[in-house]
């Protein structure tokens, strides 16, 4: 059973005549034109890795089938504001498998489409680890306490927003968490473990990186 060891995050946006080539340069915008991209749900799985999109692109071949989460959104309508977020939401421990949430919008800004799929993929991890809070309350406060609870690491979301073209031609967004680097379940839970133990001895000194 082969699973991915590593994920990036990645946004674009293209515009053209033609839906379908609007979508083509979103791709390219993203840098993932060249791969047979193929769109699998919400799992984030165990020991995989977040990377960058530089080091991430980097591992594409042409031609390649590729599993990504997408969210796409698209319009020709003149200055309509639309947006495409991927939220994530990593648990505490590793061995527990995490969320990714997709999410479109037509009249949202970037920001609160991404806070709003950020918000999706924390819920659907706090549910699964048994974390009780009130679904009624805004996502800040629903933010303190998936964290306060030692089980959620961290939450976070990539968002590509735009207005449609002056003129009518399509527009499209696209944001995408893109696997890579496919082994078996048990090379991934090794490599990971013998990544930790490195850093335990030599800890890397590096700002958390931003998706957003």
């Amino acid at each position: 059973m082969l699973i991915p060891s590593k994920v990036f995050f990645t946004k674009g946006v293209g515009v053209h005549k033609d839906k379908l080539s609007s979508f083509e340069l979103a791709l390219r915008d993203a840098g993932v034109e060249k791969c047979n991209l193929v769109c699998v749900s919400s799992i984030l799985p165990p020991y995989c890795k977040i990377i960058s999109r530089e080091e991430g692109t980097k591992m594409l071949k042409p031609g390649q089938i590729t599993f990504c989460v997408m969210a796409k959104n698209q319009t020709n309508e003149p200055n309509r504001l639309i947006s495409a977020a991927i939220g994530l939401a990593v648990p505490k421990d590793s061995n527990n498998y995490g969320y990714l949430s997709e999410h479109h919008a037509f009249g949202e800004k970037g920001d609160k489409s991404g806070e709003y799929a950020e918000d999706l993929a924390a819920t659907m991890l706090a549910t699964t680890l048994g974390i009780e809070f009130d679904s009624n309350k805004a996502w800040e406060e629903r933010e303190q306490v998936y964290k306060s609870s030692g089980q959620i690491f961290k939450t976070q979301n990539i968002c590509q927003s735009a207005e449609g073209n002056k003129d009518g031609l399509w527009t499209t967004v696209i944001a995408l968490a893109v696997f890579v680097d496919m082994q078996s379940s048990e090379s991934v839970k090794n490599n990971n473990l013998q990544q930790k133990s490195e850093n335990n001895h030599n800890p890397p000194l590096i700002e958390k990186e931003k998706i957003r």
